[in-house]
């Protein structure tokens, strides 16, 4: 490990907070981002791997065959005339969808089983809302619930609103031998190799800020959100734990 990577080491996790601290608290994107570094900061840890969404324990990757297989172990009932599982999540009867990409697993679609009024899926809506936010494992960015007094179903068919709430799973692991390379990728773009085995303060700031957007992008991998689904007046909720790494980028393009 050369100079360079030995100080990147030392101000990753610590001086980039300070770093956002300093940027103000003006512009909405930084608090936004303020807020998720200080939440995760508390529990993060240093490693070599990579972290992916979990649904139930079960990382959201590998083959669909194995997917089907843990989720039967968790009690769920495989139905191979929908291609889908049966059981209950979170208290409630659920359908689950397994979605893939180049035969990795990328999403897991949870679907409730029946429909409900307007003012049951409200209360539904917000008390998965409260859920997400007491839960130490996710992190989201201001207030998701819906209004008491807000007419979703006027609101859905004439506005075309839709209502959905992301939050995002927690990184416990960060690869930062991928995110050191990355950032001196970034600034050999800028800067040689000799003022990278000395660098100087605006270098170190600079390849903080780099380091900054790369941790972003890597939390953002691991959403989990849901969003009310209307059927003839009625309404249910479907939910989406996605592993944004085995989505498509365009490279086939």
């Amino acid at each position: 490990m050369n100079v360079f990577d030995e100080k990147i080491d030392k101000i990753l996790l610590f001086r980039i907070l300070l770093l956002i601290l300093q940027a103000g608290t003006q512009n909405y994107r930084i608090m936004r981002k303020l807020l998720l570094f200080l939440s995760l900061f508390s529990f993060l840890t240093i490693s070599a791997q990579r972290d992916v969404t979990k649904f139930l324990g079960i990382p959201v990757d590998g083959s669909k065959t194995d997917m089907i297989q843990k989720l039967k172990s968790k009690g769920f009932d495989y139905i191979s005339k929908s291609d889908m599982l049966t059981g209950q999540f979170n208290d409630y009867n659920v359908e689950i969808s397994i979605v893939t990409n180049n035969n990795r697993v990328s999403r897991i679609a949870v679907f409730d089983k029946y429909i409900v009024d307007e003012a049951a899926i409200k209360i539904r809506f917000n008390k998965l809302c409260k859920q997400f936010e007491r839960n130490s494992k996710y992190v989201s960015f201001g207030e998701q619930t819906i209004p008491e007094d807000e007419d979703i179903s006027y609101k859905m068919m004439v506005n075309n609103k839709r209502y959905e709430a992301v939050f995002y799973q927690k990184p416990v692991t960060f690869d930062t031998l991928s995110i050191q390379q990355e950032i001196r990728e970034i600034l050999l773009e800028k800067y040689s190799e000799a003022d990278l085995a000395n660098p100087n303060e605006k270098i170190e700031q600079e390849s903080i800020s780099i380091a900054k957007d790369i941790i972003l992008d890597l939390i953002e991998k691991s959403p989990v959100w849901f969003m009310i689904k209307e059927e003839y007046g009625k309404y249910r909720i479907f939910m989406y734990y996605d592993n944004e790494y085995n989505k498509s980028d365009g490279s086939d393009l």
